[in-house]
């Protein structure tokens, strides 16, 4: 008797997810879901050339259609991880964090609007937020890293925990051109408040 073996179909690898986007409040800070609402605000941090050529996938000029366009993908909520909207106690939107698979790997990035540096806004937003993903994901490798001419960003990275993985070359849209880019990796054990 001749049978025919046929491979059994892989089982669907199921990544796991840290849940719905939360609602975290520091003393200073409100870190929520975005709303459309937001593109203003959003407009006018991301058409800030000093804030923009730090991102890899911003374009300029940023325009309100923009900020819409990138608002709906992220409140759709088809999307595996958070995008955090950073908010003063009086909901004014001073900038972003957010947690997100790519490459079956999740990646940290965040921003704010350049009148809110030099203040603690960015390690506070960035550790509540990771702290929080952690909580939810344990076990999780988190990525994330800077271009190289970000000292600032780099040193928050370090203080918060992130040791330097490497170095690659990223295409900045900002820029119009490949931007050397210092990769970063944080584990649970290893996050430490700024």
């Amino acid at each position: 008797m001749n049978t025919l073996a046929f491979p059994r179909p892989k089982q669907a690898v199921v990544r796991p997810e840290p849940g719905p986007c939360p609602v975290i409040e520091t003393e200073r800070l409100v870190l929520r879901p975005h709303r459309l609402s937001d593109a203003e605000a959003i407009a006018q941090s991301l058409g800030d050339y000093q804030v923009s050529r730090m991102l890899a996938r911003v374009p300029v000029p940023y325009h309100r259609q923009d900020a819409l366009d990138w608002l709906v993908r992220q409140t759709a909520g088809v999307l595996p991880g958070w995008t955090l909207a950073v908010t003063t106690g009086d909901d004014v939107h001073i900038g972003f964090v957010g947690l997100e698979l790519r490459h079956g790997q999740w990646h940290l990035g965040y921003w704010l609007n350049r009148y809110y540096w030099g203040r603690g806004y960015g390690g506070e937003a960035a550790h509540v937020s990771i702290e929080r993903f952690f909580m939810r994901m344990p076990e999780t490798a988190l990525h994330s890293g800077v271009f190289a001419d970000n000292a600032a960003s780099l040193k928050l990275q370090q203080k918060l925990g992130f040791e330097i993985t490497g170095c690659t070359q990223v295409y900045a849209l900002a820029r119009a051109g490949m931007v050397s880019h210092i990769e970063t990796r944080l584990t649970a054990a290893d996050l430490r408040r700024p």
